[in-house]
């Protein structure tokens, strides 16, 4: 006869309300605890012997306390008390035996079966004799073993996963903290994008599984979303940030002020109004008085105002890491602008006048006086403009605004007719 689902949920609470009193959860090794239909069927053969309920609460106590003592389920033990229980005649014997338990003739002898002889019980013994030699092990070579086996290294490449993870792959909260300083140290001194992305989105992962969410992480989709826009790859930089909105709600401690500025000048670079209106109405005063989310808002208004001018000085004193995506549409405002100098400034104007209107200061780092002119030039060459450029005999160079206007009219029209919106939020 076999053990019903409400049998068996009476007896996994009994046990683990047993395991809790005795305070021992935490170190029991429940993968060899025998399960709970094993307890049912061991009450059974003992209710089937001499002393009824009594064998049964005895045969049962001691199958838990036997293991919530010495940390391992012994059977052999009950296994020797029924033995001894068992020294009666034949004719009690029959007297005593169920029908269902003179019929199961096919799991060996009765010897067999309550001394624990089987060949499966053997195998089970194996293993629970090769977890006391190994798994308990104090050396260090053991302890070093157990540390990679359960997440302990610091770098793990990301996988996909199509299922759980095995909870010895997922690395606990103290490694990802480790994980983190060393990643960001290696990006410093190395900067290998592919392993810094590889190592971040792994990170992701374990938190994820998890359930994490406290102010690590935060810095890890935070690094994660720096790093990924310093390489200008929008879709990784567009993950984090989602994740961001999500855990700045939870009122998580971050940088909330520097990624709510991103979001804005994101929101800029793809000229979508819809999310534009949709994130200036989530906007509470405290925001609108952070001095990166003023500037990413003064950069959104110079532009709806058609202002190039402020723009572009907004642009060279753009806080945080703001200037990586200004640098995304920094060319089409350029462009826009010239579109509109041609139109107001006519018939031409000065090389160096355009390159101070439109920033071009050549290379901070390596100051040349003629750097940024240079720019200028090969920025209005590439868009057609070469033939407007005019030489004259004191040295001045001078672009003829009126002939140009058709030309960067036409290229204005074109940067602004598409725009790559990977990963949007």
């Amino acid at each position: 006869m076999g053990v019903d689902l409400a049998e068996m949920q009476h007896k996994l609470k009994v046990v683990i309300t047993q395991a809790a009193e005795a305070g021992q959860l935490e170190s029991i090794d429940w993968t060899t605890y025998p399960l709970p239909q094993h307890l049912v069927q061991a009450e059974r053969d003992a209710m089937a012997l001499p002393g009824g309920a009594q064998n049964a609460h005895s045969a049962n106590l001691n199958a838990s306390t036997s293991y919530l003592s010495n940390g391992a389920y012994l059977p052999e033990r009950i296994h020797k008390r029924k033995n001894e229980d068992l020294e009666v005649t034949a004719t009690e014997e029959d007297a005593v035996t169920p029908s269902w338990k003179k019929h199961n003739t096919n799991k060996g002898s009765m010897e067999d079966r309550m001394t624990g002889k089987s060949k499966k019980h053997d195998k089970k013994q194996k293993k629970q004799d090769a977890f006391r030699a190994n798994g308990l092990g104090t050396n260090a070579d053991v302890l070093e073993k157990r540390k990679q086996r359960f997440g302990y290294t610091i770098e793990k490449s990301y996988f996909r996963l199509t299922a759980p993870p095995a909870p010895d792959t997922v690395r606990p909260l103290p490694v990802l903290e480790k994980s983190l300083n060393h990643i960001r140290g290696k990006w410093k001194n190395e900067h290998n994008y592919n392993y810094a992305c590889d190592q971040l989105k792994s990170m992701r992962q374990d938190l994820t599984v998890q359930h994490i969410q406290n102010e690590l992480t935060v810095k890890v989709y935070e690094s994660h979303a720096r790093i990924a826009l310093e390489m200008k790859d929008l879709g990784e930089y567009n993950q984090c940030q989602t994740q961001l909105r999500a855990l700045y709600k939870l009122n998580i401690a971050g940088k909330s002020e520097e990624f709510t500025a991103y979001r804005i000048l994101y929101t800029v670079y793809t000229c979508n109004r819809t999310d534009m209106n949709n994130l200036l109405a989530d906007l509470t005063l405290a925001d609108k008085q952070k001095p990166a989310v003023q500037h990413a808002l003064q950069v959104r208004s110079a532009l709806a105002s058609g202002n190039y001018h402020k723009f572009f000085r907004l642009y060279l004193d753009a806080p945080f890491m703001g200037a990586y995506l200004l640098d995304m549409i920094i060319q089409r405002e350029r462009i826009a602008a010239m579109a509109a100098i041609c139109k107001a400034y006519k018939p031409d104007v000065s090389l160096c006048f355009i390159a101070q209107e439109l920033a071009f200061f050549g290379d901070v780092d390596a100051p040349d006086p003629d750097a940024g002119l240079r720019q200028c030039l090969e920025f209005l060459c590439q868009h057609g403009g070469e033939p407007f450029v005019e030489r004259k005999e004191d040295g001045d160079i001078r672009f003829q605004t009126g002939k140009a206007i058709a030309v960067f009219e036409g290229q204005r029209a074109a940067a602004f007719r598409s725009v790559d919106i990977k990963g949007q939020i």
